[in-house]
């Protein structure tokens, strides 16, 4: 049965609580002992899927096909445990799971209240796998005091309180902020955001202090007598350079030490890490630079990017430089000539994403690294853009498109080489969908096989024939323009097992010319960068010389 750790934030949002379960996971495992990490959201939508990546940073993808938070993409690339779709809940899918019991007669006529029924929901997704693990990391999003997260306190109380004693443990994060005028780190925040806590009825084990300096052994004291923690439970979570230095320097300054005397284990064996000792060695000791540039439209905000971002990071790693990526919004191109802002890459990434705005920048920048041999890596809309290029400029069809810019239109434009998919095979069923369909859940998401042409570039990379990888969209490229584009020099080198779905282009010849359907970023980690990226950095690393 496993050991239960909630994580809470206070004073302020985006200090880090998912990079700090995460890295308290990695450090768990070090020790020998199982993990699971869990999100907790408070928003009322069912899940992020149909959230603007400018509302919420990027969706990430489950094998089993949830639309999740971004934050459960940190808990796979620091522990390398797969998430699943019972990893991540929100508000509104827990209200949406009461109110289908209610409506089936599951309640047997009673009221239904926030108490007990909807922290009772909580508190079953909460149990969900806890005899599978050691530790359990449960994150709730947002602040202590929001309205939108007093459910999932409440039921966390309640969690805490049915358990047998030494079982449960709270962590909470908070803002030591640092007031140059007078030179002090202010502890104020924090004891207001515990006695906030302590309102209602939980009380933290831990602080974790994000700070930009140490804490004095005076404000330390404070913290401890104020909030009612051990000292050395006071613990101090600096700014780093980088995330992946995380696991190391938080146990540097004690928090699984700290985590394993809340839980009263003194025998736990001593952390392993020189899997992450390598990990920032080769973060902060590279042997050269490239540039890669990454051509999409919510450039504005990097996480709508992050698992890119961080994949990149990855394949550096292995290949030992700093990967240098910027972030250029495709509606340039779409009035400029993507020659000047493109030439002084070593490689060109164009990523995922919905709509036409922006298209047609994409389609010039992939034109650009077909033309000038520069290593190109389209990922889903990016894969599309780059066979919407070839069946314009390489086989004649000069009104190629995606029925995707048509439905937005409301009238036919374009040539749809690219077609919104109806129906696949998910498993032992098929799965039918019209383009009327609500748009939460409705794509084709998860884990999909496919099978790799022998000989071909991308069977080389990823030494085998057969791959599964994540999936996120509801357009397809539509095999019947195969044969035309392949006769052109495209080839399709990565079909579903039916021989229907395209998965992968490559261009014969070219550098590094690969579109992929998928998302493989999303299986990157720092330690098991994936293939895709680490060779794509590799090919940089090659243009880089040449130039």
């Amino acid at each position: 049965m496993a050991r239960f750790i909630f994580i809470t934030g206070g004073v302020v949002s985006s200090l880090g609580k998912g990079l700090a379960s995460a890295a308290l996971g990695a450090l768990l495992q070090a020790r020998g002992y199982s993990v699971r990490l869990r999100k907790l959201d408070p928003y009322l939508n069912v899940d992020p899927g149909t959230m603007s990546p400018f509302e919420h940073g990027e969706v990430f993808v489950t094998d089993d096909g949830a639309e999740t938070d971004l934050d459960l993409g940190h808990y796979e690339r620091f522990t390398g445990v797969a998430a699943r779709s019972t990893d991540s809940i929100s508000s509104g899918r827990i209200y949406s799971n009461v109110l289908e019991k209610e409506r089936r007669g599951d309640y047997l006529g009673k009221t239904i209240q926030v108490i007990p029924h909807v922290t009772n929901e909580i508190k079953d997704f909460i149990h969900i796998g806890a005899d599978e693990t050691d530790f359990m990391l449960c994150e709730i999003g947002g602040t202590v005091g929001d309205i939108e997260g007093l459910p999932f306190f409440e039921a966390i109380r309640q969690f805490i309180q049915e358990r047998p004693r030494g079982e449960c443990i709270l962590m909470h994060l908070t803002l030591l902020p640092y007031l140059a005028a007078s030179g002090e780190l202010k502890t104020k925040p924090t004891q207001h955001s515990v006695k906030e806590l302590r309102s209602i009825g939980l009380a933290p084990d831990i602080l974790l202090c994000r700070s930009e300096h140490p804490i004095p052994d005076k404000e330390r004291a404070k913290l401890a007598l104020f909030c009612n923690v051990r000292a050395d439970s006071v613990i101090a979570a600096l700014d780093l350079k980088s995330i992946y230095e995380a696991p190391l320097a938080y146990h540097r300054v004690g928090l699984d030490r700290a985590v394993l005397d809340a839980f009263g284990i003194s025998s736990a064996p001593q952390p392993q890490l020189a899997r992450w000792e390598d990990v920032a060695d080769r973060v902060y000791n590279p042997e050269g630079e490239v540039r890669v540039a990454i051509v999409g439209k919510y450039t504005q905000l990097e996480d709508a990017y992050k698992s890119i971002a961080e994949a990149l990071t990855h394949g550096g790693m292995l290949n030992r430089v700093k990967v240098r990526a910027e972030w250029i919004d495709s509606e340039i191109f779409e009035t400029e000539d993507p020659a000047p802002h493109l030439e002084r890459f070593h490689a060109i990434l164009v990523p995922g994403g919905f709509g036409e705005r922006g298209t047609e920048g994409k389609i010039r920048a992939a034109q650009f690294a077909r033309e000038r041999n520069v290593p190109y890596f389209g990922i889903c809309l990016g894969m599309q853009m780059a066979v919407i290029e070839a069946a314009r400029n390489l086989a004649g069809i000069a009104d190629a498109g995606s029925e995707e810019f048509d439905h937005e239109a409301g009238g036919k434009r374009f040539t749809p080489v690219v077609y919104h998919l109806k129906e696949w095979v998910e498993g032992n069923r098929t799965v039918q969908r019209a383009a009327t369909d609500d748009k939460g859940g409705t794509m084709r998401l998860g884990a999909y096989d496919a099978v790799l042409t022998e000989g071909s570039q991308v069977a080389g990379i990823y030494g085998s024939l057969s791959i599964s990888e994540r999936h996120r969209h509801r357009y397809e490229v539509d095999t019947k323009y195969r044969k035309m584009l392949e006769e052109k020099g495209l080839c399709f080198s990565g079909m579903s097992p039916d021989g229907k779905l395209p998965e992968i282009v490559e261009l014969p010849g070219h550098p590094w010319y690969i579109g992929v359907q998928f998302h493989p970023e999303l299986k990157s980690k720092p330690f098991q960068p994936h293939p895709l990226f680490a060779d794509f950095v590799r090919a940089a690393v090659e243009q880089s010389r040449l130039v």
